[in-house]
């Protein structure tokens, strides 16, 4: 049995927010660099470069207070733009840096617009710049639909390329010549989507891609600038249970399909700007499997398993590639390697994560794979991660979205509390991806706050039936949806969880989708059956807060009051229930967060907090 006392748990706690996370990278299209988002190296989100052929360490291209993070490279690989979520509201403004002028952020975009904006791509003639944004130029107003803009970096004039009618999470996509924007639209149902091509004048603005109303599809352009390459689960008017990947030619409307194979679960795919290739990211488990088409002779060259994971981002040369590598007891690292020998010894480290962290590997929890039968029968698969003393307290974290999935991955929440001597259960319930079209469309059978839930539910019995926790031990956490399903849990089934902690959870689905940002209402309309004017009765019983009085357990909830997604008028309202029904809880708000605790010194607390609420609920 390991013995560890309360400074060893204070100081692994310290020591973990000190293990760099990448949230997002980009790769130079003269193949020398990879721009990436660094967590716990600043104090907040910082954008980072390091060159691909490991000549020297990252160099910090940023260095605020506030959340910065990558977002494209400029055509010439001589800068970037990088956008900066100053006030944790999500309305971003974004930058220029310079390579050879670290830290030194040239404004490109208004401070704190009055809208969302989205993307940001660098015109090759560095005249303008292209981006989407829920914003009425002629009205000068906030609208509900997100339009593809394009704005004159000499004199600030904005021109309207393409009005959507529809609000959709649009991330309108430039061409390498410059000519046209790719873009996406849901025009016809909230679960699909249509692609559209728009000249860089705005004279011309066509669908391209449209396999029906509810036909989900990703599409990205590819580096000659004439094709887009795209996957869709719908073909000649029929839903598959798997991708096809195709490609068009934007020129000709040809499609020509590359991949159409049942025993196959792609699930994304990926252009590297500097290249003729197209990156597949297939899942099993959860687990990518990525293989590698050259564009040229279109031959698929398939990666070998590892353990853990290996993302690649991009070409160095003729057989290496720049990848990001990761597992639950190996932090994100951007590595070169060759595509020859695919050995994670053999893999040249560009970022050196070891060096910025006292965590060892030893002191990190391994992931294990585990498995249950949902109510109905279903499979249900997870991650476990076993206190390294003996114990049978049990927390269960739930990931967001939910159309997203928990990964092998180091997770220092996970982490943490393993080093305090609870069980974590990672469940991806039914709707996470990395399954399989047909597991993820599950969720949409009966919406929200149902089947899915219940499978949640299941992994708690199944943890106290294999004797891994006790009843009366159990609690349950999440950001987002994981904060969702935390008040579903505490409220509706009060006898399996002995106390929850919700982190910007969605208390009432009606004040959530009034209050949301314009481009998620689809979402919720999707997964929901409608609007709250067209199905109540089902936002009514779906909402946790028309059920807090069966709460039994202990709450602590917790909210970014800057949140623009979750916003606190969740919180608000629920407050406002549990007081008047003299229901005990704890709140704990961050002032300067928003969607998710994010700064290195808020975690600190949140996450020792957490562990404490969870450690005096279970005695």
């Amino acid at each position: 049995m390991v013995c560890r006392d309360s400074s060893w748990e204070n100081g692994f706690l310290e020591a973990l927010l000190t293990v760099p996370a990448i949230y997002n990278y980009k790769i130079s299209k003269n193949s020398r660099y990879v721009a990436y988002t660094w967590k716990n190296v600043h104090p907040n989100l910082d954008v980072f470069l390091v060159p691909t052929d490991g000549s020297r360490r990252p160099v910090a291209l940023t260095e605020t207070p506030e959340a910065t993070f990558i977002v494209n490279f400029a055509p010439d690989s001589k800068s970037v733009i990088v956008g900066e979520d100053k006030s944790r509201n999500e309305r971003v403004r974004l930058f220029e840096v310079k390579i050879e002028k670290p830290r030194e952020m040239i404004p490109l975009t208004e401070e704190d617009p009055s809208f969302f904006l989205r993307g940001g791509a660098l015109h090759p003639s560095r005249k303008w710049l292209v981006y989407g944004a829920n914003y009425d130029l002629e009205r000068k107003t906030q609208i509900e639909p997100t339009w593809v803009y394009k704005e004159n970096l000499e004199n600030g004039d904005k021109k309207i390329l393409a009005k959507p009618e529809k609000p959709t999470w649009l991330y309108p996509q430039l061409n390498n010549q410059g000519t046209y924007v790719l873009y996406n639209r849901k025009e016809l149902n909230p679960k699909g989507e249509q692609y559209w091509l728009v000249d860089i004048e705005g004279e011309e603005d066509r669908e391209i891609l449209n396999f029906g109303p509810k036909a989900r599809v990703q599409a990205v352009w590819l580096s000659d600038g004439r094709r887009v390459g795209f996957i869709t689960e719908t073909k000649n008017g029929g839903a598959q249970k798997y991708y096809s990947l195709g490609i068009h030619n934007i020129e000709t409307e040809e499609i020509y399909w590359l991949i159409d194979d049942p025993d196959r679960n792609i699930e994304q795919i990926r252009s590297p700007i500097n290249s003729h290739h197209l990156v597949v990211l297939e899942y099993q488990k959860a687990t990518v499997r990525p293989s590698i088409i050259d564009l040229t002779s279109m031959k698929e060259r398939f990666l070998p398993k590892i353990k853990g994971s290996l993302v690649p981002i991009g070409p160095v040369t003729d057989e290496e590639w720049a990848g990001l590598t990761y597992s639950s007891t190996q932090s994100h690292e951007i590595v070169k390697f060759d595509l020859n020998n695919v050995v994670p010894s053999r893999f040249q480290s560009l970022t050196h994560i070891w060096e910025r962290t006292t965590v060892k590997r030893e002191d990190l929890t391994s992931a294990e794979d585990f498995e249950w039968k949902a109510k109905d029968g279903l499979r249900i698969h997870g991650w476990l991660y076993r206190s390294k003393t003996a114990s049978k307290k049990a927390i269960v974290y739930v990931h967001g979205g939910p159309t997203a999935h928990s990964e092998d991955a180091l997770n220092p929440q996970i982490q943490y509390f393993a080093s305090r001597g609870f069980n974590v259960l990672d469940p991806n319930y039914r709707g996470s991806t990395g399954y399989g079209v047909a597991f993820e469309d599950l969720i949409r059978v009966n919406g929200w706050g149902s089947d899915e839930q219940e499978d949640v539910w299941a992994g708690i019995k199944a943890l106290i039936e294999r004797g891994i926790a006790d009843k009366g031990k159990i609690g349950i956490t999440g950001t987002s949806y994981g904060g969702y399903s935390s008040w579903y849990a505490i409220t509706k089934a009060p006898e399996l969880v002995s106390a929850a902690v919700p982190i910007c959870g969605m208390t009432d689905l009606v004040v959530d989708y009034e209050t949301t940002r314009p481009d998620l209402r689809p979402y919720s309309e999707q997964m929901l059956g409608g609007s709250p004017k067209e199905v109540p009765e089902r936002y009514y019983e779906r909402s946790p807060i028309n059920f807090v009085g069966q709460i039994k357990g202990k709450l602590m909830i917790v909210q970014g009051s800057r949140d623009p997604n979750v916003t606190p008028k969740n919180v608000e309202e629920v407050k406002k229930t549990l007081d008047r029904k003299s229901i005990e809880y704890e709140l704990l708000a961050f002032k300067d967060e928003g969607h998710g605790i994010l700064k290195t010194k808020n975690q600190k607390i949140l996450l020792r907090k957490i562990a404490d609420f969870f450690a005096n609920a279970s005695e």
